[in-house]
């Protein structure tokens, strides 16, 4: 019988850096208790490279596997790509030598076409609905809630006049225009514009069809008045989408609102940008880009920093030092890691002059809005959390089989002409219909009735083992979550919910109980859809944790395997740029120490052998050292940082194989425990060596194996040490 396998993803950015130093502690040690740890390129560059048939598809293969039960995948956090970076990924790719084509803004030929088709597979997240063949089973582990606790990180108070505010459309958004069906039996539907087919696609018995649109003369409407409102208030100005999760439909409302705010520069270059072929969607960042082929470049420029210095009114900076605003690209205003910075810094984001300035947080859709605007209005009503008492809130999140993929392809379009826009089945029947006006953002979205079924069952789950209520986030006014809630009464019937608090809610009320119960120290475990899932998994850990990269995430895959997530990667690009200026690198790999515990715990579980359990033993140990002697990365060069994390880690782990129970481990572990105890000063005096200097990882969206094992593994000691094992 062959060695389990555990598959380790192979990434990007931050996470993919301390793989470099990270993966040969795993390997090493893992191999002692006969499992096999490999890994898989699905990063970005590699995507791009599979695309055009210069490398292996390694994401098709293990969309393959992790529909068998032998699937152990643990998958750092991968880069959701905006155009502007997979632009910049091709680029790179295309300086290395690759001979791939430019990507094409607006195709003409049908080669053009051709490839545009082909990198769409690549934009947004292309990752997550392959491999998410599970539901989301997500909390922090009691030794990391704990840590929080006793070593509690700042949050900032609230004025107590504060005016900051969420603003969100009160009609003609994605919320007032939903519509939702159950199918009865397998069936093909069509998606049709004035009767013109968009797209073909089957349907399964009690699939759960839902659809919406967004009026742009609405959200146009909308966008001007909260600019009006923010400049009239003395309130700094922000934007908050989901532009990676829902690729297609978030671009759209983006590009509005960098037209909307920068109007004066749209409408006094209007034909040097139609010349230019600049697309509002992109952001600034792109217009600036393209300018450089024209001779009014500078003017330009100049034109756009003169609206940003005026202030009105003042807009969010994502660097305040370079003047680049959230409307630079729409990947930069990630909702998820951009709102739960407002809640901890006190209702404030950063503004032009580099300081923090109440703002308004501009919301547009209502679907989800709500729940970012319940727990700001209850911060200012009832102060700041404390997190050495605050409550804990998990998650069971609803994601198997692509469930709930908003404002992605195949299923989002921009309507091209007045008219109706129409959901039809096989026998030309319209199930759905709506009146669009052209410009208008239409989008379905699905669910499987297997995977509403799990999650219903997980949550369940959830709730017997530790007896915390669990909360359906669900609004009963809302179509598609009035359908889901018919789900969950039926598939709750067959479960023992004796003694179980189990409640369904509306975002805003559901958060409003989550909130009491944090106050009162209490646990709550949320239960919900696919894009709140995304939301309350960064939003409640950066709260308690600090950062939600020390968040837990289990998949229990619906063949039998496991797919260990590993954290939020959304601060990831500020810690490479960190690392290439000063050779420090402070992404804390706390989330994948934790998903190798879990990672060998279940072929523990699944094979009975008692060496593994050893390991997983060892590994929990490990883990809790590394928190109680508080040895995650430093912010600051010169001080230990994430390489130094990997050899304390390293250390704890041969420290608890050194007492196990095998013999075997405890013999083999024992002088590996004493030499890496006995060189602690000369590893961590070699690692601080290598800082304060540029490092060169050699690219940026595919790194350099050589440059940056060199970079990330510098100390001669801790090498020798490891490669011995």
């Amino acid at each position: 019988m062959s060695n389990p396998i555990i598959i380790w993803s192979k990434i990007d950015e931050a996470p993919a850096l301390a793989t470099y130093s990270l993966f040969p502690v795993v390997k090493s040690f893992a191999k002692y208790a006969n499992v096999d740890v490999k890994q898989s390129d699905i990063s970005v560059a590699g995507r791009v490279l599979a695309t055009f048939g210069l490398a292996e598809d390694e994401l098709a293969k293990l969309g393959e596997l992790v529909a068998k039960d032998e699937a152990n995948v643990i998958k750092l956090p991968n880069v959701s790509a905006s155009v502007g970076q997979l632009k910049e990924c091709i680029a790179e790719l295309q300086e290395k030598g690759y001979k791939i084509p430019d990507f094409p803004e607006n195709p003409q030929t049908d080669e053009e076409k051709e490839n545009r088709a082909k990198y769409a597979t690549c934009l947004g997240s292309a990752v997550n609905p392959v491999l998410r063949q599970g539901n989301s089973d997500r909390r922090s582990a009691v030794a990391v809630k704990k840590f929080a606790q006793k070593h509690p990180h700042r949050l900032r108070d609230f004025a107590p006049d504060c005016k900051s505010y969420v603003a969100m459309m009160s009609d003609g958004d994605f919320y007032s225009n939903e519509k939702s069906v159950v199918t009865d039996k397998e069936d093909t539907f069509t998606i049709e514009l004035n009767g013109k087919e968009l797209i073909k696609f089957d349907v399964e018995n009690k699939e759960l069809i839902s659809a919406s649109f967004m009026s742009t003369d609405a959200l146009g409407a909308f966008l001007a008045q909260t600019i009006k409102d923010a400049e009239a208030k003395g309130l700094l100005w922000s934007l908050h989408l989901k532009a990676t999760m829902m690729k297609v439909s978030d671009p759209i409302v983006f590009g509005h609102a960098v037209e909307i705010f920068f109007e004066d520069v749209f409408a006094k270059y209007a034909d040097e940008f139609a010349k230019l072929g600049v697309n509002p969607d992109l952001g600034i960042g792109d217009i600036l880009l393209k300018i450089e082929k024209s001779d009014k470049k500078a003017e330009i420029e100049q034109t756009i920093k003169d609206t940003i210095l005026a202030g009105k009114p003042n807009i969010a900076m994502v660097d305040s030092d370079n003047l680049i605003t959230n409307l630079h690209a729409s990947n930069d205003i990630i909702i998820d890691a951009s709102m739960p910075p407002v809640i901890r810094d006190g209702g404030k984001m950063w503004n032009k002059d580099g300081k923090t300035q109440e703002c308004i947080a501009v919301i547009p859709d209502r679907t989800f809005a709500t729940l970012y605007d319940e727990i700001l209005e209850d911060v200012k009503r009832n102060g700041q959390f404390d997190v050495t008492t605050m409550g804990h809130v998990s998650n069971v999140g609803l994601m198997a089989k692509k469930a709930e993929e908003y404002g992605s392809h195949p299923y989002t379009f921009k309507a091209s002409e007045d008219g109706k826009m129409e959901v039809k089945n096989s026998a030309g029947e319209a199930v759905m219909s709506f009146d669009v006006k052209e410009g208008d953002v239409w989008r379905a979205w699905r669910a499987k009735d297997l995977p509403i079924r799990d999650w219903v069952r997980l949550a369940v789950e959830r709730a017997t083992l530790t007896n915390d209520p669990i909360v359906f986030w669900l609004d009963e006014n809302r179509p598609h979550d009035a359908n889901l809630i018919k789900y969950v009464n039926e598939y709750l019937k067959d479960h023992k919910t004796d003694g179980l608090t189990i409640e369904t809610m509306a975002p805003r009320e559901a958060m409003a109980y989550a909130l009491k119960r944090v106050r009162e120290g209490k646990n709550t475990i949320t239960v919900t859809g696919n894009a709140i899932r995304d939301y309350l998994t960064d939003l409640f850990p950066i709260l308690e944790l600090g950062t939600s990269a020390k968040m837990m995430s289990i998949v229990p895959l619906l063949a039998g395997g496991g797919l260990f997530e590993t954290g939020a990667g959304g601060s990831a690009p500020k810690h490479v740029e960190q690392f290439l200026k000063e050779g420090h690198l402070r992404w804390d790999s706390l989330g994948e120490f934790l998903a190798i515990a879990e990672s060998l715990r279940m072929i523990a579980n699944k094979t009975g052998d008692s060496k593994v359990a050893e390991m997983v033993k060892a590994v929990d140990a490990a883990n809790e050292a590394y928190l109680d002697n508080n040895n995650s990365p430093s912010r600051k060069v010169g001080e230990p940082d994430n390489k130094a994390s990997h050899y304390y880690y390293a250390k704890y782990w041969a420290e608890a194989l050194a007492k196990s129970e095998d013999k075997e481990l405890a013999d083999k572990f024992a002088p590996i425990a004493k030499e890496l105890a006995a060189n602690e000063d000369a590893i961590i005096k070699e690692m601080l060596a290598a800082e304060g200097n540029p490092a060169d990882a050699g690219g940026y969206f595919m790194f350099d194996d050589e440059k940056a094992t060199k970079a990330m593994r510098p100390s001669e000691t801790f090498n020798k040490i490891i490669d011995a094992i």
